[in-house]
């Protein structure tokens, strides 16, 4: 389950794998529908908000072909909820012993947040080969990834905090690197003001970014 080949399958569709934070529900499919016109296809939908779990559900139901993930998972619990909820993988800021054994009994795989090379081994130690580095700015960016593909060669990885669309580029560049995690596709204020047009053409942007 660890190093599910389904997860790489993922975080290669879509060189930017926007964080979205969805406050009202109407705003799910709006939003969905303008990043996949714009060529993004992979979404994590974080649990920060009450509306989050019938957004996913919402999303899934409508664009069966989007990989539709959810973030900010931090309990068996909610592993659970999204996995029932018809998200296709599930994003962690971390990892926990709960969290790992509940992924034994998960259909849908996790990806968990690393941020030093102790972390790293643990999450190697418990099988897995696709990890998000969090927060990649303020864990040392590129020079970190570079200093990481050394000892663990065979991990790829998906960066997120702090990046943006200057930025995004340096790391994709990296061997290890899938994709990049990142709010600049969804801005608050665009999604308030439901300017779907306006985040159809960062998602364009961001798709344009395909190493």
């Amino acid at each position: 389950m660890s190093a599910d080949p389904r997860l790489e399958r993922i975080l290669r569709a879509s060189p930017v794998m926007p964080v979205i934070a969805i406050e009202r529900l109407e705003q799910a499919l709006p939003l969905a529908e303008a990043l996949l016109a714009g060529g993004i296809s992979t979404l994590e939908i974080t649990l920060r908000t009450p509306v989050a779990l019938e957004a996913i559900r919402c999303i899934c139901r409508a664009f069966p072909n989007a990989f539709v993930g959810a973030g900010t998972v931090t309990t068996p619990e909610a592993l659970r909820q999204v996995a029932e909820a018809g998200a296709c993988f599930a994003v962690s800021p971390g990892l926990t012993r709960p969290l790992l054994e509940a992924t034994a009994s998960c259909a849908i795989p996790l990806l968990p947040g690393v941020m030093t090379p102790t972390e790293v081994m643990t999450t190697m130690d418990a099988g897995f080969r696709f990890l998000k580095l969090f927060p990649a700015e303020q864990a040392g960016g590129i020079p970190m990834l570079k200093a990481l593909a050394g000892p663990f060669k065979e991990l790829r990885f998906c960066p997120t905090g702090g990046i943006g669309p200057t930025s995004a580029p340096a790391y994709l560049a990296q061997p290890n690197v899938l994709c990049v995690g990142g709010s600049w596709l969804t801005p608050r204020a665009l999604l308030e003001a439901g300017d779907w047009q306006a985040i159809q053409a960062l998602a364009r942007e961001a798709a344009a970014l395909r190493r």
